[in-house]
């Protein structure tokens, strides 16, 4: 994939989490799992640990429980705090996966913070505000510590955890979460709603809303999640452009804006205005050449540029052309879904998927957490909450084991999977041994449409091959020009046929 750009020519592409939750103040699943979980999948990652609420409601019995979980998950944290930095530094291998220490401060003033150290070091800052937690860190950069606090699940109203505009300080937050379990802050309307009983998302606190007071901030997604799976699949993930997968790369391209949030399909993004990267804040007005060049992990099905919080231009399915897969090779995707069955009951996998000729490009695990936001759900143990695995037998097939309780409900996904990048002969074939049951078809009958399977009768637990898109379908490269002046900001949008979604980081004229 080449671009016109000689910013992303040279860099990799990195995915991490960096809010997140596990048992380490209340939450599910011991930080051990947590960071196996996130090694299967991610290049970077934060697990967070819930360390004070300044100004947490006063008593009262209709959510006493609420107040008492927390301050117990707190006092936790406290006490497993030299501990925990003890594991980070055993599990954080440079060069691969690369782990940054962080704690959570909520706020109903001013919204809720992730801190990040730079280093593995640090201790909890107890802050008695958003504001006041700024000159901690200021008073520690000083040091020579360096830091960052960055705004999460933005779109609650303010003073019910919601961000607080006044009080938001790029220094400090560099980028925002846009995208996590909570829902999506883009901005009011979108197919990811607040449904937490925290209450929905208010237009005052979105992401479009804070562009346009005047800010700058990148855009960030992690999962949020409770259950000790950093990367939990469909929760949300950051895509990072860095010079290199290592602490200093990595911390660089944070403050620089150079990442950009998923929903999960590692959405391959470029977004260029007059060849400057995302994140990047020029002095320019006139004329404005953008260019945005994706790869999906899917069909494509929409690709914006949304200027000001307005859509400004749309490329769809119809603007390109459909067209038989040239030459003998076909490059695509096979994607492997597991799950449905008998609610709320375990199976485990053991399965291995390949090609017969060719060879695989990339491979993408799609591993899912347990379901479960608030610690007064779902199991209390601390173990067992490393459930999925996978290993490459060889260029040509992957072999991996997980566990599957079926879907809660007819609305909430709780499959599990995952998805080779294949180059192939067009007559080549599909293999696939799941749970002792053989399956094989050629890779033109995957192409016309998805196939399903069971592993018994009705009701059984099944699998699902989804169709394999043609190359046409998921590789977009697009040029829109437009006309820029001071105070104008642009950020492009992606959206997948599947439904999952990519937004970069705004552009901002300045």
């Amino acid at each position: 994939m080449t671009t016109r750009s000689n910013f992303y020519a040279d860099k990799q592409l990195l995915f991490g989490d960096l809010h997140n939750h596990c048992g380490l103040s209340y939450g599910h699943g011991s930080l051990e799992d947590a960071l196996r979980n996130a090694r299967e999948q991610l290049d970077f990652c934060s697990i967070t640990g819930h360390a004070h609420w300044p100004d947490m409601p006063e008593p009262d019995e209709r959510i006493q429980y609420i107040i008492d979980f927390h301050n117990e998950g707190f006092a936790k944290l406290k006490r497993n705090w030299p501990r925990m930095m003890d594991t980070l530094k055993a599990y954080d291998q440079e060069g691969s996966f690369t782990v940054f220490p962080g704690f959570e401060i909520h706020s109903n003033a001013d919204g809720d913070r992730t801190i990040l150290y730079k280093e593995l070091s640090g201790e909890i800052i107890y802050a008695d505000s958003i504001p006041d937690l700024h000159k901690r860190l200021s008073a520690l950069k000083e040091e020579g510590v360096e830091a960052l606090a960055f705004a999460h699940h933005i779109g609650y109203r303010r003073g019910t955890r919601g961000i607080n505009w006044s009080t938001f300080d790029a220094k400090w937050s560099p980028f925002i979460e846009i995208i996590s379990m909570h829902g999506c802050s883009e901005s009011s309307e979108n197919t990811r709603p607040f449904l937490h009983s925290m209450g929905g998302s208010d237009w005052e606190s979105t992401a479009q809303y804070g562009l346009e007071q005047g800010h700058l901030f990148g855009f960030s997604g992690h999962t949020d999640h409770h259950s000790g799976h950093p990367g939990s699949y469909g929760h949300g993930v950051t895509g990072l452009w860095s010079t290199g997968n290592d602490r200093n790369a990595i911390w660089e391209a944070f403050k620089n804006r150079r990442l950009y949030a998923l929903t999960g399909d590692r959405i391959r993004l470029e977004f260029s205005l007059n060849e400057e990267p995302m994140g990047s804040v020029l002095e320019h007005e006139g004329s404005c050449s953008f260019d945005v060049r994706v790869k999906g992990a899917g069909p494509l099905d929409s690709v914006d540029i949304v200027k000001n919080g307005q859509l400004a231009y749309r490329a769809s399915q119809v603007d390109f052309e459909s067209r038989h897969q040239k030459g003998d090779t076909i490059h695509t995707f096979i994607y492997l879904e597991l799950g449905w069955g008998e609610r709320n009951k375990a199976v485990p996998w053991n399965a291995e998927l390949g090609i017969d000729s060719g060879s695989i490009k990339r491979v993408e695990p799609r591993f899912r957490g347990r379901e479960v936001v608030s610690p007064v759900e779902g199991e209390s143990s601390d173990s067992g909450f490393y459930e999925s695995n996978w290993k490459q037998v060889n260029e040509r097939a992957v072999a991996f084991t997980t566990v599957t309780r079926s879907n809660p409900n007819n609305a909430t996904n709780a499959s599990q999977g995952i998805c080779l990048e294949v180059e192939m002969p067009k007559q080549g074939n599909i293999q696939a041994m799941i749970n002792g049951q053989s399956v094989s078809m050629p890779i033109e009958r995957l192409a016309r449409g998805a196939r399903t399977g069971h592993l018994g009768g009705i009701d059984s637990p099944a699998y699902r091959f989804h169709r394999a898109p043609l190359s046409h379908e998921f590789i977009w490269n697009l040029k829109w020009e437009d006309v820029g002046k001071t105070g104008d900001t642009y950020y492009a949008r992606v959206r997948q046929l599947n439904d999952q979604w990519a937004w970069s980081s705004p552009i901002f004229l300045r």
